[in-house]
This record gives C-alpha cells, sequence and structure tokens, in this order.
C-alpha cells in the first residue's frame, strides 16, 4: 500500500484485491455498505481483521495532505459563481499563486462523486503551487456543501438532479476561463466521477477548454464525442475493469473526431490510485501520472 509519506500504514498480509473491488462498487452505489461489509468480513482472518480492512479502504484525510492551505507559496480562499443552467448559483476552492503576475494559466479540479473533499481541495493547492490558477467547485453546494464525510457526500450528490450538476460544472469552467486572473486558457483534472465531467466538457463545452486530464472517468454520451477538440490525457488504472471497459468505444470515438490524445494504462493499479488517503493509493504510478499532468498543462495552457 502506501508509504509512511502519505500518513496510510501500510498493511501486513497485503489487502487483497477483491477488497478493493468490492470497495468499488460500494463507492459507485453498486452495492449498499450492509453488502460491502458483509463481503469484506469474509476476508477477514487472525492476521487479517476487519480493523485492518476497513480503515485501509476508507479516506484519512488530515494525514495526506501534501501542500498546506498556509504554504506561503499559495492564496486559498472561495468564490462564488452564477449558473443559471443548474443550480442558480456555484461555489468552489480558489487557490492563487502568490508569486503569480498579472495573469496565469487556470485549472479547474473536479471531485468525486462524494463532493469537495480535503483530498481535492489539496490538489487544489498542489496545482497553485506549481503555478496555476486553480479552482474546485462543490458540487454539494446546493445541499449545504461538502459534508464532512464520503459516505454523506456520496449520498446527497446520489440524490441530486444530474443534468443540473453538470450545468454547474460548465459553469464553473466559464467562471473560471474569464476570471481576472486567468490567462484565458483553461484546462480541466478530474478523478471517477469528476473524470466524466472533464470528458463531458470536453464534448458539451468545446469553446471552453484548452486541455483536460480525466482520471479514470468515463466518456461523456456518445452523441456529442465528435465535438471535441481540446487535447485529452486519458489516466486509467489496470486493474479498474468498470471503466476500463468503455474505453476501447470511446477511443474509436476520439479517432474518429481527430482529437489529440494520448492514454496511459497504470500498471496495477486501482481506481482511485492517484488518491493518497486510502490504501488503494499508489505513490508512485500516482507521482507519474501527476508529472504527466503538470507537463501537459504547461504544454498547452501557457
Amino acid at each position: 500500500m502506501a508509504n509512511s509519506d502519505s500518513g496510510v500504514t501500510t498493511q501486513h498480509p497485503p489487502i487483497p484485491q477483491e477488497a478493493f473491488d468490492w470497495y468499488d462498487e460500494y463507492a459507485h452505489g453498486l452495492i449498499d455498505r450492509r453488502t460491502f461489509l458483509a463481503r469484506l468480513s469474509s476476508l477477514a482472518t487472525a492476521s487479517l481483521t476487519m480493523g485492518m480492512l476497513l480503515p485501509a479502504l476508507t479516506p484519512n484525510y488530515a494525514a495526506a495532505e501534501q501542500v498546506s492551505f498556509n504554504d506561503p507559496d499559495i492564496k486559498a480562499s472561495y468564490a462564488v459563481f452564477p449558473s443559471s443552467g443548474g443550480h442558480g448559483e456555484g461555489r468552489g476552492y480558489l487557490v492563487v499563486p502568490t508569486a503569480m503576475g498579472e495573469r496565469a494559466p487556470a485549472v479547474l479540479v473536479v471531485h468525486e462523486n462524494r463532493g469537495l473533499n480535503p483530498y481535492v481541495k489539496d490538489v487544489a493547492r498542489r496545482l497553485a503551487k506549481a503555478g496555476f490558477v486553480a479552482f474546485a467547485p462543490d458540487g454539494l453546494y446546493p445541499l449545504g456543501g461538502y459534508p464532512g464525510n464520503d459516505d454523506d457526500g456520496r449520498a446527497l450528490q446520489r440524490s441530486m438532479d444530474r443534468a443540473k450538476l453538470e450545468q454547474d460544472f460548465i459553469a464553473a469552467a466559464a467562471f473560471l476561463k474569464s476570471h481576472a486572473l486567468s490567462n484565458g486558457k483553461l484546462g480541466a483534472v478530474g478523478f471517477c466521477f469528476g473524470g466524466y465531467v472533464v470528458n463531458m466538457l470536453a464534448a458539451a463545452a468545446p469553446d471552453l477548454l484548452d486541455a483536460g486530464v480525466p482520471f479514470y472517468g468515463t466518456p461523456a454520451e456518445r452523441s456529442i464525442r465528435n465535438n471535441i477538440s481540446a487535447p485529452l490525457l486519458i489516466q486509467l488504472a489496470e486493474l479498474d475493469e468498470r471503466v476500463n471497459a468503455t474505453w476501447p468505444e470511446y477511443e474509436t470515438d476520439l479517432k474518429a473526431a481527430g482529437v489529440d490524445y494520448t492514454m496511459h494504462l497504470y500498471p496495477g493499479a486501482n481506481h482511485g490510485f492517484h488518491n493518497d488517503s486510502t490504501g488503494r493509493y499508489d505513490e508512485e504510478n500516482a507521482n507519474l501520472a501527476w508529472q504527466r499532468t503538470l507537463a501537459f498543462f504547461n504544454k498547452h495552457l501557457v
């Protein structure tokens, strides 16, 4: 699992792959919590207890922070934006480099299917520390915002009107692209549901997006994929069978549309491998994927 730098303790013996697969099903609403826990208990042994299994799969956000909100190289605040096609108004976490010039390239950071949790806010801070204006909207803002834990966050997001939620992210992209601190170039990076949103933005709002990096995200509706014009850096995990099953058809459509894309499949990695708050974190692959992400944005946005 993750090393000590992530704050996630390595477990011995290793967590069986089935546990990660079942957690993915649970996290995406394919099984309920009772079923997930029942399956997980079937793996428990004297040397691998439920007390070891469950913490390895669920987030430990406090221990995973890479860039503090007090870091002198960045300045973090919150900003609201209009969303006439969505819920009327949205709100997000805006982080800018303290040493930036008049303007800088902007990157929208899109959370998973549970709202703006601490990991995604940390990703925004990492981008700002690398010289980008980063904005991470909280899709749960119309319901009061991220509730402080992922289980409640997932339930809240599942209850929302999906079409309005997508419009909120399109509005956030428009807000950021035209922000006074933006150089007019917009990138987007997202994880899981956020990866889908990046793919959706590329297809539904091609005039807004200049570069997209979807991490383990499913593609946009097929009928609009031919609208995609922005270059895409697609990050997939080898063990993520659910999302990977959508890739062959998506690649066919990207080729047909003449899209400039690159796909990286990270060996031995699970869905969520970039999230350094859980046992799914894969430090080597996550670091490589992030280096590629920054290089991609510097190539297309600067």
